[in-house]
């Protein structure tokens, strides 16, 4: 936070069970862990999610319609939230399908090309988020209190490198599982947005 401010910060609930039920440290110590989840997804999800979470922060000491930006701030971190929770279960469907027999006539390939599939659409779900958490952050830079203008800002330069992240995840599963390209290119639409949103608050629109 930049400045200081005289406001009240009204409190929110607090995500319940899962990862985010965890203390940072151990959420940190769980991503380091050797184990495949929490992975690359989650770590975007908990991104996006902070990020909408200085959005909202940023909203709630603003007035007029930039302070009622908090709501949607607030919706978007829970989706994110959730994103980050069901990627771990996602992406242990994909492991379990790489671990059946290798049978050239048993069904492991279309096991993998399902999973994958079905993967995909968390990191896909989570730039199009990101997106959304820019776009909300650009809007509370512009017209929300001067003095947490440098919150809102970080938001958006976190939700873009989140969403690009995000994105990456996308191109490797369907990489991986030979997918038709729409979701990479649904995806890089998002983060063309995401660029946008980072040159409107760098003052290079």
């Amino acid at each position: 936070m930049t400045g200081e401010t005289n406001t009240p910060r009204p409190a929110t609930a607090a995500p319940t069970g899962g990862l985010f039920a965890l203390p940072v440290d151990q959420f940190l110590e769980r991503v380091a862990a050797r184990e495949p989840a929490p992975g690359g997804g989650a770590v975007a999800g908990a991104t996006v999610a902070a990020a909408a979470g200085l959005v909202a922060m940023a909203a709630r000491f603003s007035e007029g319609d930039t302070a009622a930006a908090a709501d949607r701030a607030d919706a978007l971190r829970q989706h994110a939230c959730a994103l980050a929770e069901e990627d771990g279960s996602r992406y242990a469907a994909v492991l379990a399908a790489y671990q059946l027999p290798r049978d050239p006539a048993g069904p492991r390939r279309e096991r993998i090309v399902a999973a994958l599939a079905d993967a995909t659409d968390i990191p896909l779900a989570l730039v199009e988020c990101a997106r959304d958490v820019g776009t909300l952050g650009v809007a509370v830079a512009a017209g929300g209190n001067p003095n947490l203008r440098g919150d809102a800002i970080t938001a958006v330069l976190l939700a873009d490198a989140a969403g690009r992240s995000a994105a990456h995840l996308v191109r490797c599963n369907v990489d991986l599982g030979q997918l038709p390209g729409d979701p990479v290119e649904r995806s890089q639409a998002w983060c063309d947005e995401l660029g946008l949103a980072v040159r409107a608050v760098e003052g290079r629109a």
